[in-house]
């Protein structure tokens, strides 16, 4: 088994590199924080619940000599809705579709049932290599660090997948990460950049915005409403009459629940609930636009929308 940690030497005149890579993993695994401490700003919804990322997120790190883009997808699990059914579908597809894949088991939880699950259906794409990254190294000491990374080894050797690395890494310790692209970008076919260099990422800035207000909504929100909440953001207009010098942009977003009930949830007692995810999002949205924004929220019902398809569509699913 080889675990690396320390930096590999990159030959000074390497050809240029580019390609897609994915990190997989059961939910909380730590793959959003990770997408988001290799690109260096915050593109990956990350929140301390499970089974918050919805959309493929692409991440963009740019290398003299290469480009990784990172497609940060939604956790594999078991479904039980259809909406659970259509996003491992999403998954699948990705894995198929990429250079390498990265699977990511936190160093603090030994391997378990979920982990098997995502495992077992790792080795049965056989043509990407896999990188196996034990997250969250930060939470554990030298001891219980060495025996996860030989758990995860004789994981592979049990269902037949050959790691091409194994990497231990903390994203929040900022421990590793430049490391682990070093050690994948080898893996990346020869290639021009395929994104321009300022990018960071593809996803449309609508969508992006939504991310940033559910993450906001989904904070201290109690755990009956983790999947309840869609975000929607209905227009984007800056706002007309302003000096150019002191632009404004008016952003409108409803954020949908499932039923009634939840209404008073995610409002909170006179509003203020809702008012602390406007402040909060806002703050986030200025920072990755660049610009004010004026937010305007609005909680509405879309009854049962995880399990009607034309919802679904309707919320972008």
């Amino acid at each position: 088994m080889s675990v690396r940690t320390q930096s590999s030497e990159q030959p000074a005149e390497a050809d240029h590199r580019a390609g897609f890579a994915c990190f997989v993993g059961r939910p909380n695994a730590g793959k959003s924080t990770l997408t988001n401490a290799l690109v260096g700003q915050k593109v990956a919804i990350t929140s301390n619940r499970p089974q918050t990322t919805r959309h493929t997120v692409r991440g963009i790190v740019h290398r003299p000599d290469a480009q990784l883009i990172l497609v940060d997808t939604p956790g594999l699990h078991k479904p039980r809705t259809l909406l659970g059914e259509r996003l491992n579908d999403v998954v699948r597809t990705t894995w198929a579709e990429v250079d390498v894949i990265g699977f990511c088991l936190p160093a603090d939880q030994k391997i378990g049932p979920g982990d098997r699950f995502i495992a077992k259906e790792l080795a049965g794409i056989k043509k990407t290599p896999k990188v196996a990254i034990v997250t969250k190294t930060d939470l554990v000491d030298g001891k219980a660090l060495a025996e996860q990374l030989i758990a995860v080894d004789q994981l592979g050797q049990e269902l037949g997948i050959t790691w091409a690395e194994i990497v231990p890494v903390s994203a929040t310790a900022n421990q590793q990460v430049d490391l682990l692209a070093d050690l994948l970008i080898p893996l990346m076919p020869e290639g021009p950049a395929l994104y321009p260099e300022g990018d960071l990422t593809d996803e449309p800035e609508q969508v992006m915005v939504a991310e940033l207000i559910r993450e906001a909504a989904l904070e201290g929100v109690r755990d009956e409403l983790p999947h309840s909440i869609a975000v929607v953001v209905e227009e984007m207009l800056p706002r007309e009459d302003r000096p150019a010098d002191k632009p404004l942009l008016d952003i409108h977003a409803n954020l949908f629940i499932e039923r009634p009930s939840q209404k008073g949830i995610v409002i909170g007692p006179k509003g203020k609930r809702l008012k602390d995810v406007g402040i909060k999002s806002r703050k986030q949205i200025e920072a990755l636009l660049g610009t004010p924004v004026f937010l305007d929220l609005h909680v509405k019902v879309a009854k049962d929308w995880q399990r009607d398809p034309k919802q679904l569509r309707r919320l972008g699913f």
